[in-house]
């Protein structure tokens, strides 16, 4: 509290600044009574932001916080936080556009900065360079601009060599050196492997251990980091503008546990009682490694991609100093994922209502699969061609069964992979069964001897439903993501 009282004579002192924002509310000042600590939180909607928000808000000092949230859409933020009190105030901003940062800014005395853009295309790589450096620019002027006092960035944590840092990692550092230029007291925490509800790294772990019983990996899985919950990454952030030996400082943040991302994997299957299968292929590309993790899991290839180039370097804390100014008892592992798996976000609630289109395209797309499979067996029982009996027939057969069961064990996952496979599956059965039927247009037959009239109906109602099976893979295939923010 000491250093809260430090905080606020310097802010009666520094009444020269810019005039407060008007948000709406009636911000005018009591100078009988003592002035609150305005603090934004800058990407306030986002996996870190809207857990921060909340800790600020049960903080035993938020009521001599004013806490104001920056966004892009204030209105749904605003909604999601609507019980929370008059404590809490809402701006929206773009940090691409200087003029609203600025304003967003303005009367603000701590700013937590939480933007960060990714995208894994090597061809979006200088744009997304480009947008995080302009992001921090700004953003460090508009510091200046506005008079803040303090900004505290949360980047990610290596010591790899400058030039080995993927792309990710070196956006995240030029980000830090950015804004340590300004007049600031800017702190640095360097985070290794968030586990947590909505973040990237959590979802490629939970999705991939709990929907493949075999995981074929590339070698960066045996890279060894400190993975860390999210909630103790918060309790960082929010304890470390209670004191000021965390000025103008950087400090590495992680977990009790030194482990590879194969070791979180079979520990995190250890939780679920599940027994699964590891292969490591050394020649899997960050590339094609987040294609898989694309076609696996909600996760899209665009944010995998990055997520698992940094994964190359080790993450572990050299410099524990934060845990002398800052002393807390970190959670394990195991219960890390115990929280993340429990936790259910009203962003979630929201996302589950909106895939309601989702969930319906899935079951048409499971019904119709099986529709498929039940018709193509009816040709060894209502078909007497002979052909259909030759080996080469009866094996082609037999890898479309394979097929078709492995696309509905990945439908019933809800893998993106479950809907490719069928709707391939899908194109080749409508084109046998049209061109089976090619003599009732040109009098001719294709594949074999033509059918019978049993086996021509049959083959027009197979036709039905493989374009059936088409239709919904393909709606499936773009609207079963799971967007993480």
């Amino acid at each position: 509290m000491t250093t809260l009282k430090l905080l606020m004579n310097e802010m009666d002192s520094n009444d020269l600044r810019p005039n407060r924002l008007d948000m709406g509310t009636d911000n005018s000042i009591d100078r009988n009574k003592q002035k609150k600590i305005r603090i934004l939180v800058s990407g306030a909607s986002g996996f870190i932001g809207r857990r921060l928000v909340r800790r600020l808000l049960v903080s035993p000092s938020t009521t001599n916080w004013s806490i104001r949230c920056m966004t892009r859409k204030a209105q749904s933020l605003s909604s999601y936080f609507q019980n929370d009190g008059d404590n809490l105030e809402f701006v929206q901003a773009d940090v691409q556009n200087y003029p609203e940062l600025v304003k967003a800014l303005t009367g603000v005395d701590i700013a937590f900065y939480l933007i960060h853009s990714m995208e894994g295309s090597s061809k979006e790589w200088k744009k997304f360079a480009e947008r995080d450096r302009v992001a921090a620019e700004n953003f460090a002027q508009a510091v200046n601009e506005a008079g803040v006092s303090r900004v505290i960035y949360l980047g990610g944590l290596t010591y790899a060599p400058e030039q080995e840092l993927s792309n990710h990692m070196q956006s995240r550092k030029q980000v830090g050196e950015i804004l340590k230029k300004s007049n600031a007291a800017v702190t640095i925490f360097r985070a290794a492997v968030i586990l947590g509800q909505g973040g990237g790294s959590f979802q490629m772990l939970q999705y991939l251990v709990e929907r493949l019983p075999l995981m074929v990996c590339p070698k960066w899985v045996l890279t060894k980091c400190q993975p860390i919950g999210v909630d103790d990454v918060v309790e960082y952030l929010v304890r470390s503008i209670e004191t000021n030996d965390t000025k103008s400082k950087t400090f590495d943040i992680g977990g009790p546990e030194i482990l590879s991302y194969l070791d979180m994997m079979r520990r995190y299957s250890n939780t679920l009682k599940k027994s699964i299968k590891i292969v490591i292929i050394p020649f899997l590309t960050p590339r094609l490694s987040s294609y898989w993790v694309d076609l696996i899991t909600p996760v899209k290839a665009s944010l995998a991609r990055p997520l698992i180039d940094s994964l190359r370097h080790e993450a572990i804390v050299k410099d524990n100093s934060i845990g002398e100014i800052i002393p807390l008892r970190l959670k394990n592992f195991e219960n890390s994922i115990k929280i993340a798996r429990s936790e259910q976000t009203e962003n979630e609630r929201i996302i589950q209502k909106e895939r309601t289109s989702s969930c319906l395209n899935k079951r048409i797309l499971f019904a119709s699969t099986i529709a498929m499979a039940i018709v193509g067996f009816t040709y060894y029982f209502l078909d007497a061609r002979i052909e259909i009996f030759q080996p080469i027939w009866v094996a082609l057969a037999g890898l479309w069964y394979f097929g078709i069961a492995f696309s509905i064990f990945f439908i019933h996952k809800g893998a993106r992979l479950g809907s490719i496979i069928a709707g391939i599956i899908g194109w080749i059965t409508l084109t046998f069964w049209l061109l089976d039927n090619f003599y009732l247009i040109f009098e001719t037959s294709v594949l074999a001897s033509p059918p019978g009239y049993v086996m021509t109906i049959r083959n027009c109602i197979g036709a039905a439903i493989a374009s059936l099976v088409i239709a919904s893979s393909h709606n499936l295939f773009h609207k079963i993501r799971v967007h993480c923010i």
